[in-house]
């Protein structure tokens, strides 16, 4: 018999294919192609205080293997998504996991008191400026990925998932800030930044000019990331960035993934979870392999004796 669950800081899933923020909305859209119920966990559409309109268009722009976007973070705001959204998960037997963006401290802290249990975990985004800090990203910085990281955790009752930018130097240093400062579990990589320039109207394409840059192109890179972070972390790794077969998602859990999470295949294939599901499944028959976590080839700073 094959156990493809999976534990990752507390929160225990049936198998380790969980969807990325950002590309899933709130999971409506995609409760007609298949039953939620066969996925992992579903991290939401980043939430925010208040409502938010999001940048001016256009939004996404393709590139080679990939896209470029700047959406802005628009949503309906923490208040109208416990009371709106959360209801819809009712239906369903998968984890939520509610991923969080504030402009301070203080409003990632008032976030997760305000989630409380409503959800099985929380993805803290650590991309966004700080205002305090002079617009500087709370990721970008190891002493505030640890400052934001505490500060939230005192606040969770589920447990945190701390989600890195790989905008920064070494993204090793963000992770230990992270499990330091009392993370459960990190979640790597979020998108990288990019840009595109409209030549005939000769000006950037976005009106906030930098864009997030997701998809197949990124793969390598948020590789990399993972295994030299499973090197220096103890605690579970989610990894993403790229993924959109089973191949990829063999390669990040064989890089020191202990789960991972399909982001811009759904755009393209809303069925990329679950045939990736049922890629590893099959690569685990095949192999002869009865956990998932017997995959690794990297076990780094972990200890799975």
């Amino acid at each position: 018999m094959i156990d493809m669950s999976v534990d990752i800081g507390g929160l225990k899933l049936k198998n380790p294919v969980l969807v990325s923020s950002g590309t899933f909305g709130f999971g409506r859209e995609y409760s007609d192609f298949y039953d939620l119920n066969l996925l992992g966990g579903i991290a939401v559409k980043g939430i925010t205080m208040k409502p938010r309109k999001g940048n001016k268009p256009p939004r996404i722009a393709e590139t080679a293997a990939g896209i470029l976007n700047s959406v802005g973070l628009e949503n309906p705001g923490i208040n109208n998504f416990i009371e709106q959204e959360l209801p819809f998960f009712k239906n369903y037997d998968v984890p939520v996991i509610a991923n969080i963006s504030g402009n301070t401290i203080e409003e990632y802290s008032i976030m997760a008191k305000e989630l409380g249990n409503s959800v099985d975990a929380i993805e803290l985004n650590v991309s966004c400026p700080n205002v305090k800090e002079g617009g500087i990203a709370f990721g970008t910085k190891s002493e505030l990925v640890y400052k934001v990281t505490k500060a939230v955790k005192k606040c969770c009752k589920t447990p945190l998932i701390v989600k890195l930018s790989p905008n920064v130097t070494d993204i090793t240093e963000m992770a230990l800030a992270a499990e330091k400062a009392g993370a459960d579990c990190i979640s790597l990589i979020n998108t990288i930044v990019g840009m595109k320039i409209d030549i005939e109207n000769k000006r950037p394409y976005f009106d906030n000019i930098v864009a997030g840059l997701s998809g197949p192109a990124v793969m390598p890179i948020a590789l990399r990331m993972v295994w030299q972070t499973a090197q220096k972390v103890k605690i579970p790794i989610i990894g993403m960035g790229g993924i959109s077969t089973w191949r990829d998602a063999i390669e990040f859990i064989m890089a020191g993934a202990d789960a991972i999470s399909i982001g811009t295949a759904n755009f393209y294939n809303p069925y990329a979870p679950i045939d990736v599901l049922r890629g590893i499944e099959s690569y685990m028959r095949e192999k002869g392999i009865n956990k998932i976590e017997k995959i690794k080839i990297n076990k780094g700073a972990k200890n799975y004796e």
